[in-house]
């Protein structure tokens, strides 16, 4: 009898702490955002026109606040840009051509006005990826199209991917603004509560592009964020299939030696 009371105890204190775990699992997916992210269109980072267009939108809207101090202006020559083209189109301050892409606000001026430093973006695109949600280009490409209007937050806007966003929707009318709907369903983790589950967004005001041209262009401007965290990733791969390559023929070979060379031999 005590055994089996023994039995029942240690029964309640597992299914405790798996429900413990269920609950701490849940809370962190909520806190990272609960919204599934969208697959980014990779066969962007080898479009050299794409990424053209994507380094045009980054300088017009993102270098604004935040920096890439990583990165170098000429080094936009390595996806087709000159260095007069890199003047002209894309260098809006008095900065030079081998300058590293910084803005004029100061740290306290961004602390005043924003009550913080906005990030440095240069590693943007691999520091977001997320275990079991997708890579850092994934969030990103989510991240800007997931944008809406909410009255309850400071700057009017929230984000999907990113709930209780601090930045405001500088693309906003480019893509228009829209209202997500939230439909109250039971928790899956406690039935006596209900949460908010995203069903869709409802178009209030439109941009000045269409839909299908909005994702297009965040498409490109996620391919050049992808393309500035890692100039190298489309060599590295492509040297890694020659590699991979190089050494499935010399198995090959390796096998036929090894076989020409036994074959006398009993």
């Amino acid at each position: 009898m005590r055994q089996r009371l023994k039995m029942n105890e240690m029964k309640k204190l597992i299914l405790g702490l798996l429900t413990g775990m269920m609950v701490t699992v849940g809370s962190a997916q909520a806190a990272a955002g609960g919204v599934a992210w969208d697959k980014f269109p990779d066969d962007r980072i080898t479009d050299m026109a794409a990424l053209q267009n994507g380094a045009k939108i980054f300088s017009s809207y993102c270098l604004n606040c935040h920096q890439a101090t990583f990165k170098r202006y000429n080094r936009l020559r390595d996806i087709g840009l000159t260095e007069e083209q890199i003047t002209e189109n894309l260098i809006f301050t008095g900065a030079k051509v081998g300058d590293t892409m910084k803005v004029a606000m100061t740290p306290a001026d961004a602390k005043e006005w924003f009550g913080g430093v906005p990030p440095d973006l240069t590693l943007m695109a691999r520091s977001r990826s997320a275990a079991g949600k997708g890579s850092g280009a994934d969030y990103l490409y989510t991240y800007f199209r997931t944008y809406y209007r909410d009255d309850t937050r400071p700057t009017g806007w929230n984000n999907l991917a990113k709930p209780g966003v601090g930045m405001p929707h500088v693309l906003w009318e480019l893509q228009g603004q829209q209202r997500a709907i939230f439909i109250d369903e039971p928790d899956p983790l406690n039935p006596q509560q209900t949460m908010a589950v995203f069903k869709g967004f409802e178009q209030i005001t439109p941009g000045t592009m269409s839909p299908a041209e909005y994702n297009q262009t965040i498409a490109d401007l996620v391919a050049y964020m992808k393309w500035m965290a890692e100039p190298g990733l489309t060599g590295r791969i492509q040297l890694g299939v020659g590699v991979m390559f190089f050494l499935g023929l010399f198995i090959i070979i390796a096998w036929r030696l090894n076989a020409s060379y036994w074959k006398d031999i009993k």
